[in-house]
Parts: structure tokens; sequence; C-alpha cells
């Protein structure tokens, strides 16, 4: 077993790793971005693939590994993972149908709620206090789940049409223009330092310096990984002000 994952500000990180130890604390864990992943992955037999949702979609950085690597999938056995602010739909049931095409068995899928992490935004702004409740409330089911997996019966959260259908219609399609590819909207302010802290920490590889100045490129995967980490709050998606990092 292996789990794998995309995580911009560590909440898919965190799920993936709480489960996988509890399965098998002998598992390692790794994200997307690392070099050896395609190595680690041929030798395994159980993947347990976490990533957040976005828009009831998975981010392209997610989708396009699975494409680029279809050879890997065939015959093996993916659990699928996927965190979420609020509603996600068939977030599992985005890369489950896609993983199919390549071969791959979807043992189960499970849909988590975890703190927003979109900090250009008011949109589902909670107090520190609820975030922590989320996360309590995250660990205790990530347990439950294990126990069930353990026994031999796993969840099946947003695989069914069902959920198809509300996935779709709820998010996807309305805001399908912003996740059909990576986006080129990402936004960096004169506040911007140069430090190099999001360039080295973007899993895309989409920021230089130049300059002195951090400059985006085209191939933003929306994981918010570098206006979390930013000690300017210098960088915006989807939103023109960082009021939470």
């Amino acid at each position: 077993m292996i789990g794998i994952y995309l995580s911009g500000t560590g909440n898919t990180k965190h799920c993936v790793e709480m489960l996988v130890n509890l399965l098998d604390h002998e598992a390692q864990c790794i994200p997307l971005e690392n070099p050896q992943i395609t190595g680690l992955l041929e030798n395994e037999d159980t993947i347990i693939l976490g990533y957040p949702t976005q828009f009831s979609n998975a981010p392209m950085m997610v989708r396009d590994f699975i494409k680029k690597n279809s050879d890997i999938w065939r015959d093996k056995k993916v659990f699928c993972l996927n965190t979420m602010g609020l509603f996600s739909g068939d977030g599992t049931g985005c890369v489950a149908r896609l993983l199919k095409k390549y071969g791959a068995v979807i043992i189960g899928g499970v849909q988590i709620k975890m703190p927003d992490s979109v900090c250009d935004s008011k949109l589902l702004k909670k107090s520190i206090e609820e975030k922590k409740a989320i996360v309590r409330a995250a660990d205790a089911r990530i347990k439950q789940i294990a126990e069930q997996i353990l026994e031999d019966s796993y969840p099946q959260e947003g695989l069914s049409f069902i959920a198809h259908v509300k996935g779709l219609f709820g998010q996807r399609l309305w805001f399908y223009h912003k996740t059909i590819g990576y986006t080129d909207k990402l936004k960096i302010s004169d506040e911007c330092i140069g430090c190099g802290l999001c360039s080295r920490e973007c899993p895309m590889g989409n920021i230089e310096i130049k300059n002195g100045k951090a400059v985006p490129g085209g191939q933003c995967t929306m994981c918010y990984r570098c206006i979390s980490l930013c000690p300017q709050k210098a960088i915006t998606l989807l939103g023109d002000t960082v009021r939470e990092q």
C-alpha cells in the first residue's frame, strides 16, 4: 500500500497520512510532485489517492498526472479520498471514472470536510475554533473509515450515478471554465519581496523569480500553496485580497 496526494495547504496530506498509517503503519505517503513517484507506484498494488476538490472537480494537476502515467494504473486497486470545504458532489467519482479508463480497480471513496483553504475570499470563512472542530470531526471520520476498511468494507462516497448528477449540476457545469485546465489567473502584487518561497514550493514549478520579483506562468493548478505561504500576502487567485492564511 502507498498513499499519494496533492495537498496545497496540508488538509489532504493530513487526511491521507492518517488513513494510511491506521491501515498500515509501514506504508509510505508521498506528494504527486515527488520525482520518484512513478517508480514507487509500479511496485504497489493498493493506492490511496488524495486531492482537494475545486468546484466539484479534481485539480488539473491530478487529472494530468493520471493521464500522463496511464500505463501505471492497470489492475491497481485505488481508493479515492477527496477533501472539501463544503460540497464536492462526486469529487471522488471524477477521478475514479478517469482511472477506470486506464484499467484501475476502484475499491472505494470518501469525501472529507476540512477547513476551507481559499484565503483570498470571504467564502466559507470560519473562526479558528470552528476550524479545529472541523478537523476533530474529520479525524474521527478517518478512524471510522479505517475500521471499515480493515473489516473489508469500503465506503463508496461520491461514486454513484446520483452523486455524479449532484456534482455535475451542483457546481461543475457552472464553474467548468475554471477547472477545464491549468489557469493563468494567478496574480502577484508589488508587495512581493522576491523571497522565492512560492517558487520553491509550487508543485507545478509555475513561479519564477525574475529581477527580484516572483513571476507566475500559465500552469497554476489552484492548490493555494503559494497564496497560503506568502509572508507578504502578495499572491491572489480567485479574489484580490488575502484575508487569512
